[in-house]
């Protein structure tokens, strides 16, 4: 029996109870449940959420894109460390081993109530012979993605050839660089840092990433020239709805936006990694204006090969970043792999709107076995490893051909659609109080957790926000995610729902 079956209890007349539900009553009814957590203890989060839910449907904030932060600088200078430093907690991979890969190279940072994206470059670093090149390429990333780029230099050690390789491409760069001069443990170390002036990077910022000494100060002085809202993501409210097509190589990304764009204008060559994608690009797609974002922010030269899956995940970051919502393209002909479903996962982590495409479709037959086989083999593949996206629209194409394309359409609507989606408060605590009285969360230690109110805090994606007497099951977070979507829909986006366990205010 699944974590979930417990709560399941038969079929429940939710649906129909929502369909018959007076609006007025349901608004009147969260009015009290609203009302009634004045018993209970509160912060100024809880505070300023609720004053948000009392602005009204049209009060909900549209997220700008954050303003983005990279990292970039030769092996062991401490980017990681200064990374832990920004978060304020250990995120990031601090390893001695040099090379250990992670997929996660954006992270959301925080400093005097202004958010940023943060992007570690130094997920991957080379052999010796390749540093040069690599240090290079991680740089040509930040550059390319970022709206203010952090050069760390190990101070103790000063400017080696690499450095100076990097140098040349940040001024060129035409972006707030700040020159960061790295393990600098106190005043009489400060002399190092300063011998640093003669990379003509301006000031350098004498910082110690492991002991936290002029961070804050680094970071006030970023705040400054940070941009509210990231430039090179290009926010314009009403302007073309923005898609990152992803997928590892060769599934026919590049196919895919040739034909969308209805000309040859990305190299697609059958070696794995060879495509240079220019930057974004406006193509006009069943009558409507889309921007197909820039997934690949970097030339992935052959002899980094180690490093490919680092760059991958770091360009599909950087589209993330930029996007609305997904395409993530699967390759039919292959069984699933395990980097697909990291892919998928990617998108789920950074929240966006999600559509999956089948591409080479055109090549599974219906009279060759093989091709019956490998149908039937591909639909077990999806229910098993593609289970936790079922939600996600399914279009089957052929980006070779063009084949089904139109169809692609749609899906991205119905997925930005349900991304931007808000349920009205009354009518969501209804869908609550409801849920709750023909599924009860089971008893716990003795005790039984209680739902007080719940209401939707954003859109892209839907997240809601549920203030209980203790902590729900996983099964039963689940569990409300199923019904929310079986009776809102939500199709082609993630739901996120948060809980805040209150007391009891003592009397």
């Amino acid at each position: 029996m699944g974590a979930e079956d417990e709560y399941e209890g038969g079929p429940d007349h939710l649906a129909d109870t929502l369909a018959h539900l007076d609006d007025d009553l349901a608004d009147q009814r969260a009015s009290a449940l609203r009302a009634s957590l004045a018993e209970y203890e509160l912060d100024e989060a809880d505070a300023e959420l609720l004053a948000g839910v009392e602005r009204g449907d049209d009060g909900i904030e549209f997220l700008p894109v954050l303003p983005v932060v990279a990292i970039v600088g030769r092996p062991n200078v401490g980017k990681s460390a200064l990374v832990n430093r920004i978060l304020g907690r250990r995120e990031a991979v601090v390893e001695d081993t040099p090379g250990v890969t992670r997929d996660r190279v954006t992270y959301k940072a925080e400093w005097m109530d202004r958010r940023f994206s943060l992007v570690d470059t130094g997920g991957w670093e080379p052999d010796a012979r390749g540093i040069d090149r690599s240090v290079a390429a991680q740089a040509e990333v930040a550059i390319d993605l970022a709206d203010v780029v952090l050069f760390v230099v190990d101070a103790m050690v000063g400017a080696t050839s690499t450095d100076e390789h990097v140098v040349r491409l940040l001024r060129k760069a035409k972006k707030p660089v700040f020159l960061v001069a790295n393990k600098i443990d106190d005043a009489r170390q400060e002399p190092e840092a300063a011998a640093l002036w003669n990379l003509g990077l301006g000031e350098p910022h004498p910082v110690s990433a492991i002991h936290g000494r002029g961070v804050a100060d680094l970071l006030d002085e970023i705040m400054k020239v940070l941009p509210d809202v990231s430039a090179v993501a290009g926010h314009e409210i009403g302007g073309p709805r923005r898609v990152a097509i992803l997928g590892r190589p060769n599934v026919g990304k590049s196919s895919l936006l040739n034909k969308a764009a209805g000309e040859e204008r990305v190299v697609v060559n059958e070696l794995a990694g060879t495509t240079r994608d220019p930057v974004d690009e406006v193509v006009e797609l069943g009558g409507k204006m889309w921007r197909f974002v820039d997934t690949a922010g970097i030339r992935r030269r052959v002899h980094l090969q180690q490093g490919a899956d680092f760059y991958a995940s770091l360009r599909t970051s950087a589209a993330l970043e930029k996007a609305e919502v997904a395409v993530v393209v699967l390759d039919v002909s292959e069984p699933i792999s395990e980097q697909d479903v990291r892919i998928i996962d990617l998108v789920l982590e950074s929240g966006r709107a999600l559509v999956l495409a089948f591409n080479k479709w055109d090549r599974l037959g219906d009279d060759d076995m093989e091709d019956i086989d490998r149908r039937r083999y591909l639909e077990r593949e999806i229910e098993q490893d593609l289970a936790h996206v079922a939600w996600a629209p399914r279009v089957n194409i052929s980006a070779r051909t063009g084949r089904h394309l139109d169809k692609l359409v749609p899906a991205l609507e119905t997925a930005l659609a349900s991304w931007d989606q808000r349920i009205p408060t009354g009518k969501f605590n209804a869908f609550l109080s409801e849920l709750v009285a023909e599924h009860p969360h089971p008893v716990r230690g003795g005790k039984q957790p209680r739902i007080l109110f719940g209401t939707q805090a954003a859109t892209r994606p839907p997240t809601f926000v549920l203030f209980t007497t203790g902590f729900l099951d996983a099964g039963y977070r689940r569990f409300i995610q199923r019904r929310l979507r079986e009776l809102f829909g939500f199709e082609g986006s993630p739901i996120v729902i948060n809980m805040r366990v209150r007391e009891r205010r003592q009397r």
